[in-house]
């Protein structure tokens, strides 16, 4: 038996997803009480903007080499 990928089109651009994510799990951080669940969720919202802010700098068109 093969098996074979879920292919996904995404509508929106990885930068929208991830500033999205970081919002959506700082919104639900914000609900809970001090504690392991919330620090986790802080740490991934502060991971995810980090990761759409490298993503915006690698995408730039200084990043990209000289033609």
């Amino acid at each position: 038996m093969i098996k074979r990928r879920r292919r996904v089109k995404q509508t929106t651009s990885l930068h929208e997803r991830l500033i999205a994510f970081a919002h959506e799990a700082r919104e639900k951080a914000s609900s809970l009480p001090a504690g392991r669940e919330k620090q986790d969720l802080l740490k991934k919202a502060g991971q995810a903007d980090t990761a759409a802010h490298l993503n915006e700098w690698i995408s730039s068109p200084r990043s990209q080499p000289p033609k």
